[in-house]
Formats: structure tokens, C-alpha cells, sequence
């Protein structure tokens, strides 16, 4: 991590370099891509019992990126529309879209911030955001503003996210480290992409914040949303520490070791 002269240019920034990801990830083991026109489901089994049936609902998914996880919701029944800031990647989600055959899928290029003036104002039953979403927002109550405004009375948010505790330990995955409390804007400048740690890249510089618990849920509460549960998860999508053992495409920590959450997912609706 380095400081750097255009952190407050955060969007920008952060735009060029998932712009520079998008070929890397289509084309990329990762998120296989053959495989889910082949009719692979990304989604996991988590999210899938916490939102429940999603026939016939119409479903949001905020900072969609190349729009896998939006698709799979459209393949599970729901009238789905897809947003991120991301040029490419919206292109890329909507070649997708067109090749699975998902006709009635919307995919929006627009800042998540202005997602409520971009959609016209419309509001869904369910609004999505998946994993490594909320790290590239300076401000949670803007956030949670926005996505309140755009679930429909009787509808939900449903949030899964990486735990901010694991953003806190060293490389052991054992040690605190870092400051759970650090709000400031740190600012990296890395080569690669989670996807492949080994892609040339140029837009290397990545401007990110950390959100406590405490935090999301006071925004959402503030808000006027109804928390129904906040579920804490002892896996995760990756090897983030050495530590972690695979078992089914999750990471946790050795059994009989003491653990700590990785993932945590909220629900929280709108009263009618």
C-alpha cells in the first residue's frame, strides 16, 4: 500500500483499472465463462437459501461487474437489471446475456451512486450486491441511501460481503495487524488482478476503504430498512491465508483451530 496523488480522483482511478481487468477476466479460468453459458452457477449455496425463490421478482444488481451473478438470478426466474460503472464490463455482460438467451435482462453503465437518476426512479423487489462490492465506496450512508431507494415497499436488500475482520490480519490469517477503525482511503498500487495475480497490467492503482459491521448496519437502519438477519461465515471464495484448507470450493480454517468470519451476509427489507 502507498499513498498517492490520485486518491482524490478514486472513481477514475478505480474505473481504469477494472476497465484493464474486464478482457483478463472474461477470458480467465476464474470466472469461466464457457462454463457458465454451459450453464455453470456461480452463485453460492448461501445466497441462494438466504434470498430464497426469486421466480417472477424483479432483482437489481448493484456494481454487476461482467454480470454472472445478475445472469444466474435470470436463469433462477427473476427479471433482472444489472448496473455498474464499467464500460467493458457491461459490454461483456450484455454479449453474455445474448448468447445464454437471457432476452429480458438490462444491464446500465452508471456509477452506483447514481443508480436512482440513471433508473429512472424504478424499484425492485429485490436489490443484489455481491462479494467485494462495498471496499470501492468512500461513503456507506450514500450507499445505503441509494440502495434503499430502490427496493419497492415489501421488497429487500440482501448483502453478501467479505468480513472487514479478515481486512485486519496479517498473512497469517492469525495476527491482527491492522486498524478495524482506519476509515481513510488507502490507495494501492499493484500489478495483476485477484482473478490472475500473474496478468500484465498497466491501471495498477486501486483506491479502497474499509466498512465495519457496525457500520453498514447503522446506514441501513438509518435508512428506514428492517434488518432481518446478519449471518457471519467461517469460509471464504479463496486461499486468503496459508492457512485455509479447500472443501468444496470454500476456504476455512483447519477444523479443531480456533476461527474468525470471512463472509457476512445481511437481509433487510422495506415495510409495505
Amino acid at each position: 500500500m502507498t499513498e498517492h496523488p490520485g486518491a482524490a480522483d478514486w472513481r477514475a482511478v478505480n474505473r481504469a483499472n477494472w476497465d484493464e481487468r474486464v478482457p483478463i477476466h472474461t477470458s480467465g479460468a476464474f470466472y469461466d465463462v464457457p462454463g457458465f453459458v454451459a450453464g455453470q452457477d456461480p452463485l453460492r449455496d448461501f445466497e441462494l437459501a438466504e434470498v430464497g425463490d426469486v421466480t417472477g421478482r424483479t432483482l437489481v444488481h448493484l456494481q454487476c461487474h461482467i454480470g454472472l451473478d445478475t445472469l444466474a438470478w435470470a436463469r433462477r426466474g427473476a427479471t433482472v437489471t444489472g448496473l455498474d460503472f464499467s464500460a467493458p464490463a457491461v459490454a461483456e455482460a450484455e454479449g453474455i446475456a445474448k448468447e445464454i438467451g437471457a432476452a429480458t435482462a438490462r444491464f446500465v453503465t452508471a456509477d452506483v451512486y447514481d443508480a436512482v437518476e440513471v433508473l429512472d426512479g424504478r424499484t425492485f423487489d429485490i436489490v443484489y450486491t455481491g462479494l467485494g462490492a462495498l471496499c470501492w465506496l468512500p461513503d456507506i450512508d450514500r450507499w445505503a441511501r441509494t440502495a434503499a431507494a430502490l427496493v419497492a415497499p415489501g421488497g429487500f436488500l440482501y448483502l453478501a460481503e467479505f468480513h472487514p475482520f479478515a481486512d485486519i490480519l496479517a498473512e497469517d490469517g492469525r495476527t491482527v495487524e491492522a486498524d478495524y477503525f482506519r476509515r481513510d482511503p488507502m490507495v494501492w498500487d499493484e500489478p495483476g488482478t485477484y482473478a490472475d495475480l500473474s496478468a500484465a497490467t498497466t491501471a495498477n492503482v486501486t483506491i479502497e476503504w474499509q466498512h465495519g459491521i457496525g457500520e453498514v448496519l447503522s446506514a441501513l437502519v438509518a435508512v428506514g430498512l428492517r434488518v432481518e438477519f446478519l449471518h457471519e461465515h467461517d469460509f471464504t471464495l479463496f486461499p486468503r491465508f496459508p492457512v485455509l484448507e479447500s472443501e468444496d470450493g470454500a476456504y476455512r480454517y483447519p477444523a479443531g483451530q480456533p476461527r474468525v468470519p470471512l463472509i457476512y451476509s445481511i437481509r433487510a427489507t422495506k415495510p409495505v
